[in-house]
Parts: C-alpha cells; structure tokens; sequence
C-alpha cells in the first residue's frame, strides 16, 4: 500500500494513509533532525533531512503542521542533491485543510534524492543549573553544569541533535501565535514565495539564520560508553553549545543533559559589606571565575540556578546555598552569597561626634553690637551652615580559624569628606570602598572620621576621600 507524505511531514502518525493524488514509490522514514533552541524568544529552528524517491515529471508533497505549534510562513524545502534537476513548481493550501500544504516538485529523473525541510516551532525551551562542591577549606571547586530541554511543542522529535542557544534575538510577533493562526486557504504559494509581509519577514529571517548556521558545519565523533560533551561555538553575539550525539526528545517531556565538567575551579571566599546589595549585614561570598586558568571560560555561562555544597573532612557533604546567576561573560565572576557566618562579628560603633566651621547671619536691630562677644547668633540670629563630624570604629572579630579577607562599601549623601588611614577608594561619586584583611582571632576596629557640610557650607552631592593625619586626628592611631 502507498502512502502519502503525511508521514513525511512533522507530525507522525501510526496509522497508514491511502494515497489519492501522490503517486511516490516509497514512503520515507526521517533521516536526520536538529533542534537550534533559542530560548530568549520561545524559538527553535527544525532542520530534518529524508531521501524522496522521484518519478520523472511531477510530485507533489505534502506538509502537515496540525496539533503543533510550527510557524507556517517558515517552512522552507531545500534539494541537498541533484538541486539541477529538481524544481519546487508551487505551493497550494487545500481550503478544507488550513493546517496543511502541498508542494508540486517536478523531477528530471527517476530515482532518489535528499531533502531538507526547515522551518521554525515554538514550546521547545531549555534551562540551565550548575552543581558545585568545595572542598574542605574552601579553596577550590569542582563544577558540573546540566541543561534541561522541555518539549511542548506537539512533536516528538526522536534522534535529534540539540544545540542550545545563548543570546536575544527580537521577533516581530511570537512563533506560537503565528502557529495557532495558521494562514489563509490559497492556491498558489502566497506567503511562502515572499509575496506577503509575515512571508517576507520570516523568509528573511530563516535566511539570516540559515546563513549564520552554515558557519558551524562540523561533524563530531562519538566512541560507544564515552561520556556526552557540549561543544561551544561563537556565532555573533550568540553561543551555542551543541549536545554530542542524538538524543530523542518527546513531546510534554523534559530531559537532563550535562553540559561540562570542571575540576579544582579556584575560589576566593571574600567578606562583603555592601548595604545597596545585601542590606545591612556582612556577608561570606564565594567567588570563580569563568576563564581558561580556572578550567572554564570556554563560553559564556547562561542563566540558571548554582546549588554549592561542602565536602568535609569526612567525605559527607554539607549544603551550603543555591541561588540563581544571571549570564556570565568569559572573564566575569561567578559570586554566590552564603550569607551572614557566624564566626565573624561586625560591627559599627560611633567614637565621637561634634560640629565646628559655623556660619550664620544676626538680624539689623543686633548688627552694631555683632562685635561683643556677649551677643550670640542662637539668640538673635540664624544658623547657615556647618560641619558634622562623626568618627567611627568598624569592629571585626574574626573567630574562623584562618585570615579572611574583607571589603567594605558605604555610600553617604550629600557633600562629605571620608577620612581614614584606610585603604580606600571611590567606587562611584557618593560610594568609598575600602578594605581589610583579618588575622585568626583578631579583633581590629577600622577607624575613619566622616565630615558632613550643612547648609550653606554644602557645595556639591559628592564624597571626598581625604588621608587621615596622625597629627590632626589622633583617635585613629
């Protein structure tokens, strides 16, 4: 029995179909498929090869995308072989079957040849996670990373490679409202030929994808038992990784797959003061970075969740936190906060305070008598401005076991003067950043004076670091 090439199409059926208006000599089974995920916009870019027996003459196709979430205006048919002697005539939408189209190919030869059918689907997403454990004393990490592809896109698509895309990319209109939409009965090829807007558009953009994925060509190897690896590709501003091997992805399933695997990351453990980022608390922060040195770097990091764990002295393992990263560049850290430590105290404890640099204006009636000294401004006259001076100890005793290194920010409003002996530096215009390292067992009180001008003595909304001297402020020895 012959059948049509419903089969042919996305959606597979069970069942055999009576061929009415096709006359092929075989029916064919898909030979390839490849998902390009690009999860920023709910797309993925099909791309499924078949070898099509021909007669000589004409042949018409058919393409369903019924219960599936396919764009119809993207669907593209591509002779891989004997291109010269095959010819898409034209494209017709049967009235009664919105959800289908048929091509008319006229072959110059009998005999068979290789197809390839793309176009672009929505509901295939992916996700990221990241599991890291430390060792002992904190000093390095062994990272593994996993993707998780979901398919809802009303398709099984069995023994497909799966690359991963990293990056934005704008669409005009979501794919999956274009799929539900469908297009309008027609007899000829309008929308597909470029002839209507959504058909050009698409047309346009299939092509500028097609074009960027013609660069990767490559062909990876892969030795029965041998672990899967992801293969990490520049394309423009995207990456893709790409998933060795096959893997069968059906539909309303999810599947884990594991993208890399990093030995002995090197980590800096830094203790944070940062209000604007972690409220008022010192926090303990774990710190990588995505780069060659330490065993990573050789791709952006997409967006996921980091699960970190501790493994102790006696092998077991302690769950430290989890908490979700935003991309990382090559280059850029990788910072997880574990929150506050017990064995380390902070604390911020005022010195001294007074005011001094006062100005003020006396009314008329007081102004022959501005000169004795017996006349005060508080009683017949008004304040300007003046000096706020506040001089504080930030205490710190660390009870870890081993130095720790530390990193304060504050920020202060208006017009200031930070004077410390410190090692300090401006992080922004109203921000100073200083920092510390801790003995074990030490307790240290880092020690600046803040100056704050008041009222006409304000000039501009910035603070100033100024180094302190011994001679003139003797509370910081």
């Amino acid at each position: 029995m012959k059948r049509t090439l419903v089969l042919f199409c996305l959606m597979i059926f069970t069942s055999p179909v009576i061929a009415r208006n096709i006359d092929l000599s075989t029916v064919p089974a898909r030979d390839t498929v490849q998902l390009t995920i690009y999860n920023a916009e709910d797309l993925t870019l099909v791309r499924e090869t078949r070898v099509i027996s021909f007669k000589q003459g004409s042949n018409p196709l058919q393409f369903s995308w019924a219960n599936t979430l396919i764009d119809p205006t993207s669907v593209e048919l591509k002779f891989l072989t004997k291109p010269d002697q095959l010819t898409v005539l034209d494209t017709t939408f049967p009235h009664d079957k919105p959800q289908m189209l048929y091509w008319n190919v006229s072959s110059e030869f009998s005999g068979e040849a290789r197809v390839e059918i793309t176009y672009f689907t929505s509901g295939i997403t992916w996700s990221a996670d990241y599991t890291a454990i430390t060792n002992p004393d904190e000093s390095s990490t062994h990272v593994e990373g996993f993707v998780t592809v979901t398919n809802n896109s009303g398709e099984d698509y069995e023994d497909a490679q799966v690359r991963l895309v990293v990056g934005t990319i704008n669409l005009v209109e979501k794919i999956d409202q274009l799929a539900r939409r469908g297009v309008e009965p027609t007899s000829s090829a309008q929308g597909f030929d470029g002839s209507s807007v959504l058909g050009r558009r698409n047309q346009a953009m299939l092509g500028a994808v097609m074009e960027a994925e013609g660069l990767l060509s490559y062909s990876v190897s892969r030795e029965l038992g041998e672990a899967k690896q992801v293969v990490k590709e520049g394309l423009s501003e995207y990456f893709i990784f790409t998933i060795e091997g096959t893997e069968t992805v059906p539909n309303n399933w999810s599947k884990r797959l594991r993208s890399f695997d990093a030995d002995d990351v090197p980590v800096k453990v830094q203790y944070r003061y940062r209000a604007n980022e972690y409220g008022n608390q010192l926090v303990k922060m774990f710190l990588m970075t995505n780069d060659e040195e330490s065993g990573l770097g050789e791709s952006p990091l997409p967006d996921g969740l980091v699960r970190l764990f501790k493994r102790n002295h006696t092998g077991s393992l302690s769950y430290l936190t989890q908490q979700p990263v935003k991309y990382i560049p090559i280059g850029d850290k990788i910072e997880l906060n574990l929150g506050q430590d017990p064995n380390v105290v902070f604390e911020l404890i005022d010195l001294r305070a007074f005011r001094d640099n006062i100005w003020g204006s006396i009314d008329a009636r007081f102004k022959r008598r501005f000169d004795d000294p017996t006349v005060r401004i508080e009683d017949h006259g008004r304040v300007e401005g003046w000096d706020e001076h506040t001089v504080y100890a930030q205490r710190i005793r660390n009870y870890t076991g081993k130095p720790i290194d530390l990193e304060i920010r504050r920020a202060f409003g208006g017009d200031a003067i930070f004077i410390s002996r410190l090692d300090t530096q401006s992080h922004d215009f109203q921000t100073v950043q200083y920092t510390a390292q801790i003995d074990t067992g030490e307790s240290r009180d880092l020690v600046y004076e803040l100056v704050q001008r008041q009222g006409s003595n304000q000039k501009q909304n910035r603070v100033e670091i100024m180094s302190a001297d011994p001679a003139d402020v003797p509370w910081m020895n």
